[in-house]
């Protein structure tokens, strides 16, 4: 969707560029001069700001939750399994909608849609502060995930069409995809300190002056945009009830995996109903008037690869960004707060590699070059991951693999680029909510996955004799070892999909 014409935006209509370096801008007139002429607010950096709060708030609220989940269950009484959906009411909501939330904003406006998305999350955070029983507090993280997704779906969206400019596009995406890996680190220090400081509802109320603060610069920074012919030319109500109740019994199905077992009848009778629903949204697509999401989208190998990339690449980084806080806890004895910092250097290096290095490695050697260096990084990382003893030294044993992480702050902005650069800046808000999507998806099955391996490992362990702290380590050893195979794979991918594509 073209931003609206304004003295502080691009001038004409925006199409997405390829994130190489000789890439022609399509901005037309220099938006970049026209901004420096009107206020700060009515900004594209300014709206960039906006849009890296509203991730920022998205990204803490995802972490922040983890280190509190404890004294949760103590306080509310929630049972082993009832605790789980603390995450997955969360994680449910906000895989399934991204989609929708994204094609919805592209007919009725981006900047619509990701206002209502942030007063949605906004008010569920005030909501699930104060909750009191399990039940309410899993109704507010299902309304937290429905705007997470509304905001989110749209948030690249938006930016693309902002930044046209190749350099100034990967710059903005770097601060973007900064906002994010900060949020995750600060959100697990930040958790530690407030539950132990004050209590655990705290790690919802502070979701709401950054909600706020969000709305209320929104309303001067973003732009106004063009929804398109609205709701009543593009919605595809069928569509988007195959897609959503796909996407989220698929979701669901993965997440209850450590539960029931991935050859359970349970589980693959779901998955089965799952993929009907998601064939039968992909049949309607392909011959609808006015799909939900255009198959043609599909037709960019850039777009295709970069969601695949991301998803395998997600999928691993859980053994890291969970697993290695689990070993801190349970196997080193770290406290809450104590495991926040000790994981703190990784944010450093990530948010320096994002701000400082990667917009200009990119503008050197392409997106897919500087990916490719990422993944290698974040694939040593994994393997020295898979060598932890159970008496670890954080110096020697755990320090080279935090600042291994810096691969990421390499990957992701040139993921992002290349995943944005592949679509027209009319199907801007469907790309960025598949490519939130994906990453979701990753998520869900990195925590399925890999968290069912190491625990039948653990219990294997333990059966054969082994301390408790000897058969966690080596759980962990092969969560680590199925992590860097995806890595690997991830990283042949990006050599082979993303050569070149084109614009679907």
């Amino acid at each position: 969707m073209p931003a609206a014409p304004a003295p502080s935006l691009a001038a004409s209509p925006t199409s997405p560029t390829s994130s190489a370096p000789s890439a022609p801008s399509a901005a037309g007139p220099d938006t970049g001069s026209a901004a420096r002429r009107t206020p700060w607010l009515r900004s594209r950096w300014a709206a960039l700001g906006v849009l890296s709060t509203g991730m920022l708030m998205t990204v803490l609220d995802g972490s922040i939750v983890t280190v509190a989940m404890p004294a949760i269950q103590n306080d509310l009484d929630f049972s082993p399994a009832g605790l789980s959906w603390v995450v997955n009411a969360y994680l449910i909501a906000f895989g399934s909608l991204l989609l929708l939330a994204g094609r919805l904003g592209d007919l009725i406006g981006h900047k619509r849609m990701f206002l209502a998305g942030t007063a949605v999350f906004t008010g569920a955070s005030l909501l699930a502060g104060f909750a009191g029983s399990p039940a309410l507090l899993i109704a507010a993280r299902f309304l937290q995930g429905v705007g997470s997704a509304m905001a989110s779906a749209v948030s690249l969206g938006i930016l693309v069409n902002l930044f046209t400019e190749p350099r100034e596009r990967a710059r903005a995406i770097a601060v973007f995809s900064f906002t994010g890996a900060a949020g995750a680190s600060l959100g697990q220090v930040l958790g530690g300190v407030l539950t132990d400081a004050l209590d655990w509802h705290w790690i919802f109320f502070i979701n709401l002056p950054i909600g706020l603060a969000a709305l209320l610069l929104a309303l001067p920074a973003l732009p106004a945009g063009r929804g398109g012919l609205g709701l009543a030319a593009g919605a595809d109500v069928l569509g988007a009830l195959l897609v959503t109740a796909g996407l989220m019994l698929g979701i669901y199905t993965v997440v209850k995996v450590e539960q029931y077992g991935w050859a359970s009848a349970r589980t693959l009778g779901l998955g089965a109903l799952s993929l009907a629903l998601l064939a039968a949204f992909t049949v309607r697509q392909a011959k609808g008037r006015n799909p939900l999401v255009p198959l043609r989208i599909f037709r960019s190998r850039t777009v295709v690869g970069a969601n695949l990339v991301q998803m395998l690449m997600i999928a691993a980084l859980f053994s890291f960004q969970i697993l290695v806080a689990l070993y801190l806890q349970k196997v080193l004895g770290y406290g809450a707060a104590a495991t926040g910092l000790a994981m703190l250097p990784a944010a450093v290096v990530i948010g320096v590699t994002s701000l400082g290095v990667s917009t200009r490695l990119i503008a050197r050697f392409g997106g897919r070059a500087v990916l490719l260096a990422g993944l290698v990084l974040l694939l040593g990382g994994q393997l020295l991951l898979t060598r932890l003893p159970v008496h670890a030294d954080y110096v020697t044993d755990l320090l080279p693999v935090m600042l291994l992480a810096a691969g990421f702050g390499l990957a992701l902005p040139a993921l992002t680029g290349l995943a944005m650069s592949g679509s027209g800046s009319e199907d801007a808000g469907l790309a960025s909510g598949l490519f939130n999507t994906t990453q979701q998806i990753g998520m869900a099955l990195g925590v399925a996955v890999l968290s069912t391996l190491a625990a039948a490992r653990t219990e294997s362990l333990t059966r054969s004799g082994h301390t408790a702290a000897e058969a966690l380590t080596g759980g962990y050893h092969v969560a680590f070892g199925i992590g860097s195979g995806l890595l690997l794979l991830a990283t042949g991918l990006a050599a082979t999909l993303l050569r070149g594509g084109r614009r679907a």
